[in-house]
């Protein structure tokens, strides 16, 4: 899998440990399948982690299921992995290492009633199709004018203009 990353990714000093989660990249047009969250105010890919009884191909099934409501996919194509480290806020480890594979696919057939995780419901998450542009300028606003943000928003937005530069004819 090739690295997304435009700079070599160090790992900080302490303790870490590693969560792999894998993100889909579903495209109609200019238009692209991403979850809003109402608390953050953003957009994002779905996703999540794959457990450790998981390939990545069903972590990202599952994960689009219970997110966005598909039933199946196709056409499943690697487009790139990004790494990132950041602070740890429980006491068992210093630093987490994420380290996020993207998947180009498709999704056939109808869409099914998403079985979002509570804290997904409470934080306001729901799928949307939404112009790539808006999206990303969306972001970018959302980055600029809320000091609260954290690495995800920073993560989002440059993959999201990456699949723009990369995927959208």
């Amino acid at each position: 899998m090739r690295n997304l990353n435009s700079t070599t990714v160090r790992a900080p000093q302490g303790s870490c440990f590693t969560r792999h989660t894998t993100r889909a990249i579903v495209l109609k047009g200019e238009d692209i399948l991403l979850l809003y969250t109402a608390r953050y105010n953003d957009y994002s890919l779905p996703g999540g982690g794959v457990d450790e009884h998981e390939t990545i191909e069903q972590a990202l099934l599952r994960e689009l299921q219970e997110e966005t409501g598909a039933k199946s996919l196709t056409n499943i194509t690697p487009f790139g992995r990004y790494e990132e480290y950041r602070i740890w806020y429980k006491p068992d480890y210093d630093n987490i290492h994420i380290v996020s594979d993207c998947y180009v696919c498709e999704i056939c057939g109808e869409f099914s009633q998403p079985q979002m995780e509570d804290y997904e419901r409470d934080n306001g998450m729901k799928p949307v199709w939404i112009n790539i542009d808006k999206a990303i300028a969306h972001n970018q606003s959302t980055l600029e004018n809320c000091d609260k943000q954290g690495q995800s928003l920073i993560r989002e937005l440059y993959l999201l203009e990456k699949i723009k530069a990369e995927l959208i004819v």
